[in-house]
């Protein structure tokens, strides 16, 4: 009931500012924004089987954001509108991962005290549904008494595509030194899990110009994973017998009580990991190097009163 009435609510406010934005610009003004460079800076958070709320947590569940446990990225792209409604871009994300058990406020997992940090590099192809716009290309005419209308570029927007992402879960021992985990295989797997997972990044932003050709806004994304191991943790407790000395630590450095015994819980498979975005992105138009150029390309020569 909570997820149906978020999803209506969505619609409600992606409608309502569609009808508030509905006269979208003619060709000659969205098609000078055809091709785009963009940067990004921005935080990232792990949503998986580390950390999180009391309770069952869940991979697309707020309440298990830990703070502390906030990641940086740094983004860039390359973005084509072939449509008044429509663009795609092709991007790189490099950003980190972390998450533990000690910020935790479920008990049983402060208790299990797993931890990790990864670095994380992915390319994303999406696509990008403006759904509400004002755009603005200065004035049409230039007549006495009339004032020129200033340039405009606001934009509204959903996007979706499909990732490709690299990940390498670390963790410190008890000396302080950071180790790769994959390959300790610390739940007993027959072969290491692959540092490679497909994503699907879905979420929403918003972006307006500041000058002629630069243009700064803010997206929200939501990543969900095909792996359970960004974490390093999905499975059950493995005997130690069948550990390697140096993975032993790592696969069970529980503190307290409870303790944790082979063949019980130590992640839940049943729900892969995911991890969020929220980026500041600058966009850089590459159409045209000259904006005065650009205009008169787009408008009529002046011919006696009519300056255009």
């Amino acid at each position: 009931m909570k997820n149906l009435t978020a999803f209506s609510f969505c619609l409600i406010f992606v409608f309502s500012i569609r009808a508030q934005h509905a006269n979208f610009n003619s060709q000659r003004n969205w098609s000078l924004h055809k091709k785009e460079l963009q940067i990004g800076l921005g935080a990232t958070q792990f949503n998986g089987d580390l950390g999180g709320a009391e309770g069952i947590g869940r991979d697309y569940s707020l309440k298990d954001i830990d703070w502390p446990a906030t990641g940086v990225a740094f983004w860039l792209g390359y973005r084509q509108r072939f449509h008044p409604y429509f663009a795609t871009t092709s991007s790189l994300c490099v950003f980190n991962l972390k998450g533990a058990d000690s910020l935790s406020e479920e008990p049983s997992r402060y208790a299990r005290n797993l931890h990790f940090r990864s670095l994380g590099v992915e390319i994303q192809q999406r696509i990008e549904w403006i759904f509400a716009a004002k755009e603005q290309f200065g004035s049409t005419y230039n007549l006495p008494g009339n004032y020129s209308k200033k340039n405009r570029s606001q934009q509204y927007y959903l996007f979706g595509g499909i990732g490709l992402c690299y990940f390498n879960p670390r963790a410190q021992d008890a000396e302080g030194n950071w180790t790769s985990l994959r390959k300790l295989r610390t739940e007993d797997q027959d072969q290491p899990y692959s540092p490679l997972t497909l994503t699907l990044p879905m979420g929403i932003g918003f972006r307006m110009g500041i000058s002629k050709m630069w243009r700064v806004g803010i997206e929200l994304a939501y990543v969900k994973t095909f792996t359970d191991y960004l974490d390093d943790v999905s499975t059950v407790y493995a005997n130690p017998a069948n550990l390697a000395p140096e993975a032993e630590y790592f696969a069970n450095p529980a503190v307290g009580n409870p303790s944790f015994d082979p063949g019980q819980k130590r992640g839940d498979p049943n729900q892969k990991d995911a991890y969020y975005h929220m980026n500041v992105v600058f966009t850089r138009n590459l159409t045209y190097k000259d904006y005065a150029k650009q205009r008169k390309k787009f408008n009529l020569k002046s011919s006696g009163k009519y300056k255009v």
